[in-house]
């Protein structure tokens, strides 16, 4: 009796560790109409450790099998996801969020006296010179302004002293490995978002046949060529559109869309 007592007391903290063991950081991307899916919260409610998304809608967050993640922000509705198997497997979580409608009461606007005809209110109305720094003729008009990716990591990277302390410490912590991580994956985004730019969204339903509510996914399909930077960064629309027509093929096969 004292040996099986034994036995099952070693047995539940190694049960223990093994799960423990099973976490995993999970990457994914929340994305919506309108791509305003910046600071939108991720609630792990099952381990309660929570995250925000980046600019674009990027986040990643620990998570095991049959955990449940909460998506929330005020401009969408909350949205439920289990971690599945093979959402535990997969490479990239797309999470497409429908945004939440609120009503507002009648604003009468009174100080201006606005009469509702555009052409009239702009007459009337008194608007201010802009300035900018380029209206200002600043020596610094035109350079560009470095991305929040950017400016971490050139925080993380660099320090004063004869020692940099800071640097040393962010590349054993792993905090440079995963500025450098997350600036890469925001410019690769910046891509995919300039790809498409470039043709007219009916084009991926009617040409490609790509559904809709699969477009996010079917980017991500691509962006994980090898070959889409390069031919991205070519602005040769043809080659492009060749390339997409192509990756279309394969992913239609593979999640079996008809």
């Amino acid at each position: 009796m004292r040996s099986k007592i034994f036995i099952c007391c070693c047995t539940l903290p190694i049960l223990s560790l093994a799960q423990i063991d099973n976490a995993k950081d999970l990457d994914g991307r929340v994305t919506s109409r309108d791509g305003d899916v910046a600071a939108t919260h991720v609630l792990n409610t099952t381990t309660q450790r929570a995250t925000i998304t980046d600019l674009n809608g990027f986040f990643d967050i620990p998570v095991r099998l049959n955990d449940t993640l909460i998506f929330s922000a005020v401009q969408f509705k909350k949205k439920q996801i289990v971690i599945t198997q093979s959402i535990y497997d997969s490479k990239m979580l797309v999470v497409p969020l429908e945004d939440e409608l609120t009503e507002l009461e009648e604003v009468v606007v009174t100080p201006y006296n606005l009469s509702g005809d555009i052409t009239k209110d702009l007459l009337s109305l008194e608007i201010e010179p802009v300035v900018t720094a380029s209206t200002l003729n600043l020596p610094n008009a035109y350079v560009r302004v470095p991305t929040k990716a950017e400016r971490e990591l050139y925080e993380a990277t660099s320090g004063g002293g004869l020692i940099p302390v800071t640097p040393i410490l962010n590349a054993i912590s792993g905090r440079t490995k995963m500025l450098k991580k997350r600036l890469a994956r925001n410019k690769l985004y910046d891509r995919t978002l300039r790809v498409r730019e470039f043709y007219a969204d009916s084009l991926y339903r009617t040409k490609l046949y790509i559904p809709e509510a699969n477009t996010d996914d079917f980017f991500y399909f691509c962006e994980i060529d090898p070959s889409f930077q390069s031919i991205v960064d070519t602005h040769d629309l043809f080659k492009i559109w060749e390339f997409l027509e192509r990756k279309s093929i394969v992913y239609l096969e593979n999640n079996d869309i008809d």
